[in-house]
């Protein structure tokens, strides 16, 4: 994989609405959906408590805006993890990953075994790992990430926003997306 086809994997048509900037977004959300920085470490500074909770992993399909955006077929199988980021006794983030199957015997490979480690530990600990462009989200029970997000936090707020973008090593893409709930910004 080139470097200009890396730099592709990050840009998403608006069309898919996935967007660069946060400017619909609620002005208490923006700070959350445009750092670029580690959401983990930034959690972790919120709250002592701050942990990571597993809610699915394993081979699966990915969405059809994610297959577009690895450049996967549709019915391709990909490792998808599935996570809820906790603090404050409250569940602040559903994060949800996909890594292309031919990357889990590569670079990634680790990625498997994270259990309840931050997979954001990993990501902004690694000199080798360059972040691509960062995209925002509207999502309502249209999208399969907010119906994913809802069954597993029980939450019913009629849109959550998300960010995802891009994450390369060794020239391999895991795209990671998280989801805010309404929780994020609570004390």
């Amino acid at each position: 994989m080139t470097a200009s086809r890396h730099d592709t994997l990050s840009q998403n048509s608006p069309e898919h609405g996935w967007l660069a900037h946060p400017f619909r977004a609620p002005r208490e959300l923006r700070g959350w959906l445009s750092d670029r920085g580690s959401l983990t470490r930034r959690l972790k500074a919120r709250h002592a408590d701050f942990r990571v909770s597993p809610v699915a992993r394993g081979l699966a399909p990915p969405f059809l805006d994610e297959a577009r955006v690895l450049r996967l077929s549709p019915k391709a199988h990909a490792y998808v993890r599935d996570v809820l980021l906790i603090g404050g006794g409250r569940i602040r983030v559903y994060a949800h990953s996909v890594l292309p199957r031919t990357s889990l015997r590569g670079a990634w490979c680790g990625i498997s075994r994270l259990g309840t480690k931050p997979l954001g530990e990993a990501l902004f600990s690694d000199p080798r790992i360059r972040r691509l462009g960062l995209t925002i989200r509207r999502l309502d029970a249209r999208h399969p990430l907010y119906r994913a997000a809802r069954r597993h936090t029980g939450r019913t707020a009629r849109h959550l926003w998300a960010r995802r973008s891009v994450f390369c090593l060794n020239g391999r893409p895991l795209l990671v997306t998280e989801v805010f709930l309404p929780a994020i910004d609570a004390p």
